[in-house]
Order: C-alpha cells, then structure tokens, then sequence
C-alpha cells in the first residue's frame, strides 16, 4: 500500500525523488519553464520559516535550504512545496500539529532498501496533500492568499495618489495607474494587459524599468550595447511585449493565483475546453430529452409526435393530419389552430358549435357526441394573430410541429400559387394596416392583464 501511494504520489506530479541508492535525500523538481520561480512569492516577503521538528529557521528566501535540512535532519519530504500559498504559515500549522500527535499519524512511511540489512534501512516520512487535512490546510492557504491579493489589487484601483513616469517618453503620469498603462498601449505600442488584471503594479513597473536600464529587450530579453540599439530592435523586431514564458511576471497577474498550481496558460485553455464541453454536453442534452407533448383533449403526455397523433386519432377521433392536409396547413396556421384549441377548450367551449359548458370533461363529451372534434370553425375565426401567442408557455407541441412546405406535394402545390409584390406606394397607409401593429397591440394587451 506504502509503495502504491508513493507511485501515486510521483505520477500526479508532486516532484519528489526518493533516491535508496545514495545517502542524501533531497526533494527535486523539473522547472516547467527555464526561469521559473519555484512559487508566487508575495513582494516584500522577508520572513522567517521555522522546522516544523527543531529550532531551526531560516529565511523564506532559504527555502530550499530549509527543505534539505528536513529531509537530512529529520527524513522528512514535504511534496508539491511550489503548490504551498504561504510556506510560512504551513510549516506553523504543522509544527503545531506535530507536538500533538505522532508524525506517523499524518505521513505515509516509506522504508528504504526493504530488502537489506536491517542496519541499512530507514524510515522517511512523506507529508502531501492525499492526507486529507493537509489537502485543506493548502486550499485554506490558497483562498486566503487570493482574498489578499484581491484586497491589494482594489487598493491599488482606488489609489489617487498614483504618480510615475512613462519608461518610454519620461511623460508624467498622477492620478491612477490605468493612465499611464493605457498610455503605454496606445502611444508606444506596448501592452502588458488589461490594467484591472494587474497587481502589485508599481513593483512590476520597477522590474520592467530595470531591465531596459540593463539594455534588455523584454520579449527575447537579450542584453544591447546602448539604448538606441535597444529601441530599434523592439521597435523593428515588434518586441514591444513580454515574454510570456518568463514566470518571473506570474505574481503581477491575477488570473495566476486563481486555481490551486496553475499557470494563466492552464486556466485560460482549461475555460475555453470546459466552453466547448459544456455547450457540447447542453446540445446532447437538447437532442436527447424528451418531448412530452401533451395531448389537445386530455393529459395524456407521449414522447414523439407520432405518438401523440395516433393517441388523439384513437382516443378522440381527432386527426391533426387529415387536417393538415385537407386545409393546406402552412406552420403558423398549424400554430395558431394548435392554441385556439387549447384556448378554446381551456375556456370549456366548444369550438365546432361556440357552445359554453361547465366543465372540460363535459365538452369534450359533447364534441364526442355531436361529431365536433374535427368540425372547424371557418379560417377566418381561428387564423387570427391574437393565436401566435402560446395558450400554455411550455407547450412542447408547438415546437414540433413541422411546416407543410417541406412536404414536396405541398411544395409543388405553393408554386402553382402567384406571388405578387406588395404595393410600396404609400409607406404610410402600409404602416398603419400591417399586420405587425396588430401583433403589437395584442402583445401589450396580453402582458397588461397577465
């Protein structure tokens, strides 16, 4: 089991190396990006970090130091350290913690040369996030770390008091920091973002300032024998941006403290495939759910629309085909007969002879009775604009109807219909007799008295 979470532990990237063959112990890593920084130190930090086993400190700047004297003092291997927020506050937790229980009750063992000599075993102790406390400890520290740099990025917004000069022009900026940033982007070509994506910006303006004193050009970040030299590169070579790779500007981002050990590349890519995936699962979704239209006499709910049709030709003697067919229904007039039925009966009438009942059950008897259910009032009565309006809002068989035009004897029969042009001559009386101002109408009539 040791060995399993141990392999577990090294294929999910924790970059330890656990080497039996020599007698240090060091926990290594492989940098992602040459340059890379091990984490994103807050600017300023100058603390001190205590052994979480001894006495011992040393400055956070020591890191790697302190790591050593962990593994070579006292066997222990803390993995994924770059992933740790704030090192300092983590190695204070634990340092508490392990005066209160026994370090086996938080670390897997590991032996070495298991299958030697007694006298050449050890037993070294592996902390990683798999314990589940040490799992909260860092996302606790990653939150937090983030709340701060939220906190010092608004400060940094509201700041009036802003006042530098331009690196390119010595133009004098004051007020707020987006003035010389925009400025920057627009006079001089040179982007580093959005401003509200930047934090710690003045520490970031004293870092790019210093590598153009150093003559070095900020994209390839090679060295120039004078500043002349310089500019007629970035501005031939179009070097007026960063290097992206350089990790050393991950800390004046704030995209990078978003996720728990990863990069701006990582969470960018990871938002645009999670787009794609879920607009890919919502169309899946879509195609597959099911229609659960519902019936124009009863509750009867069926899941096709062959289903539905042959339920009211066999339970009502309704049959919206022969319909369809016999009037030449085009698709709205298949909507709008659709809702005045539903109006109709929702209002207990008979829609064959205007009579009025007192309850749905009873009209639909009589419709049964008098041989209604297929008796249509004229087309004038029902094909009305007053019925593209829905009867009920989730009424899933208005979605499926389908138009007679796609049919190719209704497409044969529509072209033997002339089509005359409307007459433009009078915009104004074609304004006041068009049929959208009797929709309009209709549509605050409705929302009115809803």
């Amino acid at each position: 089991n040791t060995r399993q979470l141990v392999m577990g532990v090294l294929r999910r990237g924790y970059g330890v190396c656990v080497c039996v063959c020599e007698c240090i112990l060091e926990p290594l890593c492989f940098p992602e990006h040459q340059g890379a920084s091990n984490s994103l130190a807050f600017p300023g930090e100058g603390c001190r970090v205590f052994c979480v086993l001894c006495s011992h400190s040393l400055p956070l700047s020591d890191k790697d130091l302190l790591l050593k004297h962990l593994v070579l003092e006292h066997k222990l291997v803390i993995a994924d350290v770059k992933l740790i927020a704030d090192f300092s506050k983590y190695m204070l937790y634990w340092k508490k913690r392990f005066t209160e229980q026994p370090i086996t009750d938080f670390c897997s063992v590991i032996k070495t040369n298991s299958e030697g000599p007694a006298e050449l075993q050890e037993n070294y102790f592996l902390l990683c996030d798999a314990l589940p406390e040490d799992r909260i400890l860092r996302e606790q520290l990653q939150q937090k770390r983030l709340e701060d740099v939220l906190e010092q990025q608004q400060k940094e917004r509201d700041d009036t008091r802003f006042q530098r000069t331009c690196m390119f022009c010595n133009e004098v900026f004051t007020g707020n920091r987006s003035g010389l940033l925009n400025h920057m982007a627009r006079e001089h070509s040179f982007s580093i973002g959005l401003p509200d994506n930047i934090v710690y910006c003045t520490e970031f303006l004293d870092t790019l300032e210093q590598k153009l004193d150093n003559l070095q050009c900020l994209y390839c970040e090679k060295i120039f024998r004078d500043k002349t030299t310089l500019k007629d590169h970035m501005r031939k070579k179009q070097h007026r941006r960063l290097n992206a790779k350089n990790c050393d500007y991950d800390r004046f981002y704030v995209i990078n403290y978003l996720e728990l050990g990863k990069t701006w590349e990582e969470v960018q890519s990871e938002d645009d495939r999670e787009l794609l995936e879920e607009e890919e699962d919502d169309w899946s979704d879509w195609q597959a759910r099911p229609l659960c239209a519902v019936c124009l006499f009863c509750e009867q709910q069926e899941e096709t629309m062959e289903k539905i049709y042959t339920h009211m030709q066999e339970a009502h003697q309704f049959d919206f085909h022969k319909l369809k067919t016999n009037l030449c229904l085009r698709f709205y007039q298949q909507l709008k007969l659709v809702n005045y039925i539903r109006r109709e009966l929702h209002h207990c009438r008979c829609y064959g002879c205007q009579r009025t009942l007192d309850t749905k059950e009873e009209v639909l008897q009589h419709m049964m009775e008098e041989g209604h259910v297929m008796q249509l009032p004229e087309l004038s009565h029902w094909d009305q604009p007053q019925y593209y309006f829905p009867t009920y809002e989730n009424d899933a068989l208005l979605t499926a109807l389908s138009d007679s035009e796609s049919d190719p004897e209704e497409v044969a029969r529509s072209a033997e219909v002339p089509v005359y042009s409307e007459d433009v001559s009078s915009l104004r009386a074609l304004k006041q007799t068009s049929v959208l101002n009797t929709l309009l109408n209709m549509f605050v009539f409705r929302k009115a008295y809803v």
